[in-house]
């Protein structure tokens, strides 16, 4: 805040009826030393500029200023934080694999350990997904409010379950028991995950309040079908896995490849925007 000190422009220090520094009498305009002054006086007002004649500005920090309540965010740490939490959960896979005691047939045992590279492989390029997606979102979400910060906290919860999951879903294929319980497990908490990159996208582009100016009404209908359908295709592969195992994890395997594939309209945006900043 800046404060306005009123100075006259109009008076110098020979009407200021101050005494002479000098000689003790009133001022005067004969002194030499009050002429050299005076000179110098108007050498620094010329070399310190002056915003408005007669005014003068003062810096007064206004105390107690805070960010309001519940004010939209900068989601840049939102992602960041995300991202660790993706790459911890991502990373404590490979700790589930167990490497086997029998040295002596080491490639039996290694051989036997199929289920843990199965729920590994399957969970890795799950959890990929995942963080892509997340990236996709929100490089589409200019800021994030309380609901947002919430939601995403919900999914990085459920993000980092998934390595239970996985060797949950390990340790039944292995054991030979439990398998359609462990397929259901593993399907749901990558099913709750899709329910929330759902909610949090129609939450954001509801009347487009959360969401950057750079992405129109298409980009947005076509990120939510895409999101959509991970909700179907995982739901129906943890659906099947409750009858017939095995053919559950396919189904849910099989949804991987096809979702790695570019959102419809996706590279047709990017050329474009390529191509007005080349003629730009």
């Amino acid at each position: 805040m800046n404060k306005l000190i009123h100075v006259p422009a109009d008076r110098g220090p020979e009407h200021s009826g101050l005494p002479c520094r000098h000689s003790g009498s009133a001022y005067s305009a004969g002194c030499n030393s009050c002429a050299a002054g005076d000179k110098g006086t108007q050498l620094l007002a010329k070399l310190r500029p002056v915003p408005e004649a007669g005014v003068m500005t003062e810096s007064v920090q206004e105390p107690g200023e805070s960010t309001p309540f519940g004010e939209e965010r900068d989601p840049a740490r939102v992602v960041a934080f995300s991202d660790a939490v993706i790459a911890i959960a991502i990373t404590l896979l490979v700790l589930e694999i167990r490497p086997p005691h029998d040295t002596r047939h080491l490639l039996h045992g290694l051989a036997a350990l199929w289920p843990s590279y199965l729920a590994y492989g399957v969970t890795f390029m799950l959890i990929g997904q995942v963080w892509a997606n997340h990236h996709i979102m929100f490089d589409h979400i200019r800021s994030a409010d309380r609901v947002v910060l919430f939601l995403n906290t919900m999914l990085l919860m459920d993000v980092a379950f998934l390595p239970f999951a996985a060797s949950v879903l390990a340790e039944a294929f292995r054991d030979g028991h439990g398998q359609r319980t462990a397929v259901v497990l593993h399907g749901i908490a990558f099913e709750l995950a899709a329910v929330l990159f759902n909610v949090i996208w129609w939450y954001a582009g509801h009347d487009r309040r959360l969401l950057t100016t750079t992405i129109d009404a298409a980009g947005v209908t076509a990120i939510g079908r895409r999101f959509q359908l991970a909700l179907v295709w995982i739901g129906l592969g943890t659906l099947l896995g409750g009858l017939v195992p095995i053919l559950g994890v396919a189904v849910i395997a099989a949804f991987i490849p096809y979702y790695w594939l570019p959102i419809a309209g996706e590279l047709a945006r990017a050329k474009r925007r390529s191509a007005r900043r080349d003629r730009t």
